[in-house]
Protein backbone atom coordinates (compact mmCIF):
# COMPACT_ATOMS: atom_id res chain seq x y z
CA UNK A 1 0.00 0.00 0.00
CA UNK A 2 1.61 3.81 -1.10
CA UNK A 3 2.34 6.03 1.27
CA UNK A 4 2.91 9.28 1.15
CA UNK A 5 3.89 11.81 3.70
CA UNK A 6 4.07 15.24 3.57
CA UNK A 7 6.13 18.23 5.05
CA UNK A 8 6.44 21.96 4.69
CA UNK A 9 3.66 23.61 5.15
CA UNK A 10 2.92 26.45 7.91
CA UNK A 11 1.64 30.09 8.62
CA UNK A 12 3.43 32.74 6.02
CA UNK A 13 3.36 36.28 5.61
CA UNK A 14 2.16 37.48 1.90
CA UNK A 15 4.72 37.74 -0.30
CA UNK A 16 6.69 35.13 1.50
CA UNK A 17 7.81 30.96 0.53
CA UNK A 18 7.19 28.09 1.49
CA UNK A 19 8.53 24.50 0.08
CA UNK A 20 6.75 21.81 0.43
CA UNK A 21 7.53 18.27 0.15
CA UNK A 22 5.86 14.81 -0.83
CA UNK A 23 7.45 11.11 -0.05
CA UNK A 24 6.28 8.33 -1.40
CA UNK A 25 6.73 4.72 -0.33
CA UNK A 26 5.11 1.39 -0.01
CA UNK A 27 5.10 -0.03 -3.72
CA UNK A 28 7.29 -0.48 -6.31
CA UNK A 29 5.27 0.52 -9.39
CA UNK A 30 6.58 2.93 -11.12
CA UNK A 31 5.13 6.09 -10.78
CA UNK A 32 3.39 8.28 -13.57
CA UNK A 33 2.87 10.84 -11.83
CA UNK A 34 3.25 13.27 -8.59
CA UNK A 35 1.53 15.93 -7.45
CA UNK A 36 -0.13 18.72 -5.47
CA UNK A 37 -4.06 19.60 -4.83
CA UNK A 38 -5.22 22.37 -2.66
CA UNK A 39 -8.94 22.82 -0.91
CA UNK A 40 -10.61 25.22 1.07
CA UNK A 41 -13.91 24.45 3.64
CA UNK A 42 -16.85 24.36 1.08
CA UNK A 43 -15.01 23.96 -2.57
CA UNK A 44 -14.21 21.14 -4.57
CA UNK A 45 -10.06 19.96 -4.26
CA UNK A 46 -8.52 21.52 -7.47
CA UNK A 47 -5.09 21.10 -9.27
CA UNK A 48 -2.19 23.01 -8.06
CA UNK A 49 0.62 21.36 -9.91
CA UNK A 50 1.75 18.07 -10.86
CA UNK A 51 4.76 16.36 -12.73
CA UNK A 52 5.33 12.95 -15.06
CA UNK A 53 8.09 10.62 -14.17
CA UNK A 54 9.33 12.69 -17.22
CA UNK A 55 9.40 16.08 -16.68
CA UNK A 56 6.13 17.10 -18.00
CA UNK A 57 4.13 19.39 -15.46
CA UNK A 58 0.46 20.96 -15.40
CA UNK A 59 -0.26 23.62 -13.46
CA UNK A 60 -3.39 25.98 -12.51
CA UNK A 61 -3.22 29.05 -13.80
CA UNK A 62 -3.48 30.76 -10.31
CA UNK A 63 -0.27 30.18 -9.57
CA UNK A 64 2.48 30.15 -12.87
CA UNK A 65 5.10 31.97 -12.20
CA UNK A 66 5.12 32.11 -8.80
CA UNK A 67 4.80 28.45 -7.83
CA UNK A 68 7.40 25.66 -9.24
CA UNK A 69 7.17 21.77 -8.90
CA UNK A 70 10.07 18.98 -8.93
CA UNK A 71 10.40 15.73 -8.63
CA UNK A 72 13.19 13.56 -7.49
CA UNK A 73 12.60 10.62 -9.41
CA UNK A 74 15.08 8.29 -7.05
CA UNK A 75 13.82 9.31 -4.05
CA UNK A 76 9.89 9.17 -5.33
CA UNK A 77 9.52 12.45 -3.64
CA UNK A 78 7.72 15.74 -5.02
CA UNK A 79 8.68 19.15 -4.12
CA UNK A 80 6.68 22.55 -4.48
CA UNK A 81 8.39 25.64 -4.20
CA UNK A 82 5.72 28.41 -3.09
CA UNK A 83 6.79 31.95 -3.98
CA UNK A 84 4.64 35.26 -3.49
CA UNK A 85 2.41 33.76 -1.78
CA UNK A 86 -1.07 35.79 -1.81
CA UNK A 87 -4.23 35.25 1.57
CA UNK A 88 -5.90 33.43 -1.68
CA UNK A 89 -3.09 31.16 -1.53
CA UNK A 90 -4.28 29.46 1.86
CA UNK A 91 -5.77 26.20 1.87
CA UNK A 92 -5.02 22.65 3.02
CA UNK A 93 -2.17 21.27 0.30
CA UNK A 94 -2.68 17.26 -0.50
CA UNK A 95 0.06 15.56 -1.91
CA UNK A 96 -1.25 13.31 -4.88
CA UNK A 97 0.53 10.34 -7.24
CA UNK A 98 -0.55 7.67 -9.75
CA UNK A 99 0.83 5.18 -11.20
CA UNK A 100 -0.77 5.77 -14.80
CA UNK A 101 -2.27 8.60 -16.74
CA UNK A 102 -6.04 7.40 -15.94
CA UNK A 103 -5.34 5.19 -12.73
CA UNK A 104 -6.50 5.65 -9.40
CA UNK A 105 -5.31 8.82 -7.25
CA UNK A 106 -3.32 8.40 -4.10
CA UNK A 107 -3.35 11.15 -1.82
CA UNK A 108 -1.69 12.26 1.30
CA UNK A 109 -2.76 13.40 4.33
CA UNK A 110 -2.74 16.89 4.14
CA UNK A 111 -0.95 19.78 5.07
CA UNK A 112 -2.32 23.55 5.68
CA UNK A 113 -0.97 26.33 4.14
CA UNK A 114 -1.74 29.78 5.58
CA UNK A 115 -0.79 33.17 4.33
CA UNK A 116 -2.24 35.56 6.42
CA UNK A 117 -0.50 39.02 7.84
Amino acid sequence: QVQLVESGGGLVQPGGSLRLSCAASGSSFTIYSMGWYRQTPGKPRELVATITSGGSTNSADSVQGRFTISRDNAKNTVYLQMDSLKPEDTAVYYCNLRYSRYGTHYWGQGTQVTVSS
